[in-house]
């Protein structure tokens, strides 16, 4: 007869944490429910094509984004006389400081960076069609209020670069009729800079905030869930079949390396190339010329269109109009507003409406395919109206040419932005249709 063994301390300690952890999730079950929430949502399929993870760079860009901007609000003081002091004691003397402040830079940049590249996936791809419209157009608002936050992030430090996008940006608010002089008093409240600082850090750090933190968990986690993902076309895929991988443990898993393998690099970038050396530029000094610098990639469209443009006035009833001024903003507010509204214009022409899961290629919707190929080549040509300066004191990566050069550039730009773009369409046309057959 064998003899029973006595359980080791060990045994004894497993045992009792089996039964403790099984007690408390039966406890939360039988008050929450959880269980039959949790059982098909854990074994829900998920695509496995790498593309579909350029969503979660962005989201993970968004985590590290509110720490690191958590632990900046501490020490930053949103005074527009002390404002730049208290950057540059962030960035030189207190400790890990000038890291946080990386780490929020390059965080902001692969956050808009990953918005975009998602962007052009699920626009090539088709992936915004029905029942999907919700979805895009709460992305498109995404990338919008991105932009936006990134724009006053940067103004924030009150240095003469930053604040001279704020220079422009009531320049243009200043140039619409009727209101634009009651806009800027309440934006600047008073002889420029005002008391836009407080009210820029109010709008960076709570409002705008705000509202991503609630948008961004529905654009990419409720309705992504609720509905069926969107598949890659294969010989043996149709509309009404799911395939993938389930959450858990195998999209779970690849989600944490994910979100592992994007703050290593943000950590890496930050600790290596530096972004935004505020100390050189010096504080924002009334009438004193800003410097000389490129701006941030995702600023480069408009502040490209603003230096294209000519600087047209029309004088009407003794009121000069500054035409000029208005043009880049009515540029961007029809391409939001295009892209907003995309989903139904494309169902609208082409008489499609059924629902999509399957994805196309880009060969497959020529039209789409080369309209997205022109606004590239449209925003790209305005962006290279930024790389050229005739200020001999500038700084890499900008290219100092002389004054006549320049002008050659700006007219030759002006033309490049009616002409590519076109030419963009038409050869995107037929390579997609030539792909076809």
């Amino acid at each position: 007869m064998a003899t029973p063994t006595k359980q080791t301390r060990r045994d004894r300690l497993t045992a009792g944490s089996a039964r403790a952890a099984t007690g408390g999730v039966k406890y939360v079950d039988d008050r929450l429910g959880l269980g039959r929430w949790l059982r098909p949502n854990l074994r829900k399929l998920f695509p496995t094509h790498w593309s579909f993870l350029l969503g979660e760079f962005a989201l993970y860009s968004f985590v590290l984004l509110v720490l690191t901007g958590t632990f900046l609000t501490l020490f930053y003081k949103p005074n527009p006389d002390v404002a730049f002091e208290s950057v540059r004691q962030i960035s030189l003397e207190v400790r890990s400081g000038l890291l946080v402040r990386q780490l929020h830079h390059w965080s902001a940049m692969i956050f808009v960076f990953s918005i975009v590249l998602h962007l052009f996936r699920v626009f090539f791809t088709g992936a915004f069609r029905r029942p999907r419209e919700l979805t895009w157009m709460l992305g498109v608002l995404l990338f919008a209020l991105v932009l936006f936050e990134s724009f006053l992030g940067v103004s924030l430090p009150a240095d003469q670069l930053g604040l001279a996008g704020l220079r422009e940006a009531q320049g243009m608010l200043l140039s619409i009729p009727l209101v634009g002089t009651y806009l800027s008093a309440f934006v600047f409240d008073g002889p420029f800079p005002g008391e836009v600082i407080p009210r820029v850090f109010v709008t960076h750090v709570l409002l705008v905030p705000g509202i991503l933190l609630a948008v961004v968990p529905l654009h990419a986690l409720i309705l992504t869930w609720r509905q069926k993902h969107t598949e890659r076309r294969r010989a043996s895929s149709d509309e009404s079949r799911v395939t993938g991988v389930p959450f858990f443990p195998s999209f779970a898993v690849k989600q944490g390396i994910t979100s592992l393998g994007t703050f290593t690099v943000i950590a890496a970038l930050a600790t290596f190339v530096t972004v935004n050396p505020i100390w050189e530029h010096g504080p924002y000094l009334p009438g004193r010329t800003p410097p000389s610098a490129q701006p941030f990639w995702y600023f480069g469209a408009l502040e490209g269109l603003l230096r294209l443009t000519p600087a047209w006035d029309i004088t009407l009833g003794g009121y000069t109009l500054p035409v000029g001024l208005w043009i880049p903003g009515l540029v961007m507010g029809a391409f939001f507003t295009i892209l907003f509204f995309y989903p139904f214009l494309e169902r609208r022409l082409s008489g499609d409406r059924r629902v999509h899961n399957l994805l196309d290629r880009p060969s497959e919707a020529p039209v789409r395919t080369a309209l997205g190929f022109a606004a590239i080549t449209f925003f790209l040509v305005a962006w290279s109206a930024t790389w050229f300066t005739t200020d001999l004191s500038a700084s890499p990566p900008l290219l100092t040419v002389t004054e006549p050069i320049f002008q050659t550039i700006l007219y030759g730009l002006r033309i490049a932005i009616f002409v590519l773009p076109a030419v963009a369409f038409a050869v995107a046309l037929v390579v997609c249709r030539r792909r076809l057959r």
